[in-house]
């Protein structure tokens, strides 16, 4: 399109200086003479280029002037390359289009703009894990809602067979490195996982998307909705004031401080079930202590699989005379 190449045109010019058609020409992929009607038309336009001719010639920003294309400011600059620049190491079309935008900037803005996009590096594996690679239905799903077009899902509940589902694509989430996708359906708002979709065929449909819908608020509903079902049951739980911080670490949000009691800390823990209660926390074994008579026997009968699995023979005496 016309209107990219003269944008082009400027960003060069305002990068280099001073250019002449013949290197716009090489630069663009044009032809000579449409980079010189570009240069003109900017010219016609009311940007401040003019010609110079002669050796060392060629077309410059009177007065070296420069454009902000992007309206950035210097701190939204540093906050977009910060956010991008880690991704760019995985997609080429980010890579290619912060180049562009680095051209944009102001040139008091580049160099904090370039060290922001270097500065960090988002390495999705654990320790002793492999890559989390990108699930391939996200591109695919990310044009459906970009286009808002409805897509013809093929999803597997688990333990259930594969079932059709037509819907309007309103987002993706990347959740630890789980993929979810938010659709409206016939039922309403539904969440699904990508590693249960097992089929997806673009209609050609345009969707229909609710006025004021936000992605980072519908999500929000999605978690606090799924923690509280993590939430069913509850237990009391003594742990030593000095493992507390650790205690906490590995449970997160469904570990509560109930009391301070000098050497100890209550605290309530949460999950959907008394039985993940006890295996969250049968292996901190006597360091601790559970008041919840169902997590309790839960606890005993964990034990005592494992005491008689795992205990050893009683070593032989010394033999008799």
């Amino acid at each position: 399109m016309r209107a990219d190449r003269l944008v082009a045109t400027l960003l060069l010019m305002q990068a280099r200086g001073r250019v002449t058609a013949a290197e716009l020409a090489a630069e663009l992929e044009v032809s000579n003479a449409t980079a010189r009607r570009d240069l003109e038309a900017l010219s016609a336009a009311g940007v401040p280029v003019y010609p110079q001719p002669g050796r060392g010639g060629g077309w410059s920003l009177i007065g070296g002037a420069r454009t902000d294309l992007s309206g950035l400011t210097s701190a939204e600059a540093q906050a977009l390359f910060l956010v991008a620049g880690p991704a760019a190491s995985v997609a080429p079309q980010i890579k290619s289009a912060l180049r562009k935008l680095v051209r944009a900037l102001p040139q008091t803005f580049r160099a904090e703009a370039e060290a922001a996009a270097e500065s960090t590096i988002v390495d999705t594996a654990g320790w002793g894990e492999d890559v989390k690679d990108r699930p391939g239905l996200v591109t695919a799903l990310q044009q459906a809602v970009v286009k808002q077009m409805r897509v013809r899902l093929s999803y597997r509940k688990r333990g259930e067979a594969p079932k059709e589902r037509l819907v309007d694509p309103w987002g993706l989430v990347d959740k630890d490195g789980t993929w979810y996708f938010i659709a409206g359906t016939d039922e309403g708002r539904r969440t699904f996982r990508l590693d249960r979709i097992t089929g997806l065929i673009p209609t050609g449909v345009p969707s229909s998307r609710p006025a004021g819908f936000e992605l980072a608020g519908a999500w929000g509903e999605v978690v606090t909705a799924m923690e509280e079902r993590r939430s069913e049951t509850s237990a009391s739980v003594l742990v030593p004031t000095r493992f507390l911080k650790v205690f906490q670490h590995q449970h997160g949000r469904h570990c509560t401080v109930v009391e301070d009691r000098g050497e100890f800390t209550m605290v309530e823990l949460t999950a959907p079930r008394p039985l993940d209660i006890a295996r969250n926390v049968a292996g901190w074994g006597g360091l601790i202590t559970v008041e919840s008579p169902e997590v309790e026997e839960h606890l005993a009968r964990i034990g005592a699989e494992l005491v008689s699995r795992y205990r050893r023979a009683a070593p032989a005496g010394p033999a008799g005379p």
